[in-house]
């Protein structure tokens, strides 16, 4: 078997146990918005998007890169057998970023009536204090998480990370708003399931940190901080600028004095259903590539790239069919109010249908060791979009907003596949890829063909989905599957059998922590709530 074959093979696997993660999760954090949207009007809704924007973008400022860090250099020690510097590296990120997380929400708290009204909603501030409260608790989940990524394993990340935090925030929120404690009870919701997720977090890295042999000589924790900062600072910059890009066009709306922010949070929530793939399908194709590129392997590294983007790309597909066939229909699911965002949800479809197609590029530079280039394409997107959003949320409100993020993400996209090409010789089109774009062009035909004829409303909705499935589902069929397809749906079916991985789920390979670092790939780069760009850390 040759590397990118056992390659492909692992990523299967592992991105099956993510992508059930992810199914999962999206799912939750639909419900969560769904619930927001049936018992609250379209403001509190906005509310909710701008308090959860700002929780972001500050849990990333207190990470200060150390997600990646904690990931690779765990890993790194991990294969040299070092205890004692895997001890020093999780205490020291854990540490600084539960700081950082502190002093940061005490700063939200104390400001969060200043920035309410700076936002042009004062009532914001319960909600920003409540935010400040479960700032140290996300940040103390995300690192933990990560450094158990670098046993290489997906597990803790997933269940943890993707199923019980979005899960346990739906329960929570589906009960508080139950007992009429409206918005204030939603974010409450958030706070509780991120202290609860932090603590399940913390537990399953000390089961970890067990497992570690205690050489003699090497009891006490060794601290390195030079080469873990000095990765982490890049990564973060590169983080920093991914996750500018997802939230901060719902934070510009609101200092622009939009009134329809929650309409242009449930229009990029539906999106995100259609791209959801991304992350975990990155989370487990990052680890096989820096192997393949630690190998020199170059036609794998092609290979590897060429598949994961057609999977992306086919899986996602018929969502994109639906959301440029019924964008109205389906925002009329959260409230007829919310209908007024179909022309965003097409803009930001096809700004998200770039993202998809180009595949996993800025993993590929990740993991070859062209971090800093990474950076600089998202340092590079994002002052695009504030520019755009500067120019266009005042003369053209939430379209340009959408419009703005659709350019950005398109433009940084297709500047990754240039410089992948140019780095590596790899390209994200393959003959798997033509068939999913054949049979999603064919997809999208017949849907248009029977929004045309039938008389619209909830009933076209459902005929319209069905046609979508049946015709794509038919044509994928007609075109065929490769050796290489079914050689994927083969291990997928063979999951929870024998032929595992060696970390027991198929998120890694050995030699990949030596050589182009973790496996960060956005995956959650406090983009899950939005959908915003998986790809870009």
């Amino acid at each position: 078997m040759t590397s990118a074959t056992a390659s492909i093979r692992g990523v299967a696997r592992g991105g099956g146990l993510n992508l059930a993660g992810a199914v999962l999760g999206q799912a939750a954090v639909f419900g969560v918005l769904l619930l927001l949207a049936r018992w609250l009007d379209v403001r509190q809704v906005g509310r909710y998007a701008q308090a959860y924007a700002t929780l972001s973008l500050l849990g990333l400022l207190a990470l200060s890169g150390f997600r990646a860090g904690l990931t690779r250099f765990v890993a790194v020690h991990l294969a040299d057998g070092d205890a004692a510097a895997v001890r020093g590296t999780v205490r020291l990120g854990l540490a600084i970023s539960a700081g950082a997380a502190a002093v940061l929400g005490a700063g939200l708290a104390v400001a969060a009536p200043w920035l309410a009204v700076r936002l042009h909603d004062p009532g914001l501030a319960t909600g920003l204090r409540l935010m400040a409260l479960t700032l140290p608790a996300a940040t103390m989940c995300e690192a933990a998480l990560a450094a158990t990524r670098g046993w290489r394993s997906q597990r803790a990340f997933t269940l943890i990370g993707q199923v019980y935090e979005p899960a346990c925030r739906l329960a929570l929120t589906a009960l508080l708003l139950a007992v009429g404690a409206g918005l204030t009870g939603a974010f409450w919701a958030v706070a509780g399931a991120g202290w609860s997720a932090a603590a399940l977090a913390l537990l399953a890295l000390r089961a970890r940190m067990r497992t570690l042999t205690r050489t003699p000589g090497m009891v006490a924790p060794a601290y390195r901080p030079r080469e873990l900062f000095s990765f982490s600072t890049v990564s973060w910059l590169s983080s920093l600028s991914a996750t500018g890009l997802i939230w901060l066009d719902t934070l510009l709306l609101g200092f622009f004095g939009s009134p329809d922010i929650g309409v242009y949070n449930v229009a990029t929530r539906l999106v995100t259903l259609a791209v959801f793939v991304l992350a975990p399908m990155n989370a487990a194709f990052g680890p096989h590539l820096a192997h393949l590129h630690h190998r020199a392997d170059v036609d794998g590294v092609r290979r590897v790239y060429g598949a994961v983007t057609g999977w992306i790309v086919r899986l996602s597909l018929p969502a994109f069919a639906a959301l440029l066939t019924f964008p109205g229909e389906l925002l009329a699911l959260f409230g007829d109010e919310f209908t007024t965002g179909a022309a965003v949800t097409v803009v930001l479809a096809a700004g998200q249908l770039v993202n998809a197609a180009t595949g996993p590029c800025g993993t590929v530079l990740n993991m070859s060791g062209r971090v800093a280039v990474n950076m600089g394409d998202n340092v590079a997107a994002l002052l695009l979009n504030v520019l755009l959003n500067l120019v266009l949320i005042p003369a053209y409100g939430i379209v340009g907003a959408a419009v703005a993020w659709a350019v950005s993400l398109a433009a940084v996209n297709t500047a990754r596949v240039l410089q992948v090409r140019r780095l590596t010789g790899a390209l994200p089109f393959t003959r798997g890829l033509g068939k999913g774009l054949v049979a999603g062009a064919a997809a999208l035909l017949a849907a248009l063909a029977a929004r045309a004829v039938l008389p619209g409303g909830a009933g076209t909705l459902v005929i319209g989905l069905v046609v979508i499935g049946v015709v794509y589902l038919a044509v994928v069929a007609a075109l065929g599957l490769s050796g290489e397809d079914r050689m994927v749906l083969r291990s997928l079916l063979r999951r929870s059998g024998g032929g595992r991985a060696p970390a027991g789920d198929g998120g890694a390979s050995d030699g990949g922590a030596n050589d182009g670092g973790a496996n960060d790939g956005g995956a959650n780069d406090g983009g899950a709530d939005k959908g915003g760009v998986p790809d870009a850390a």
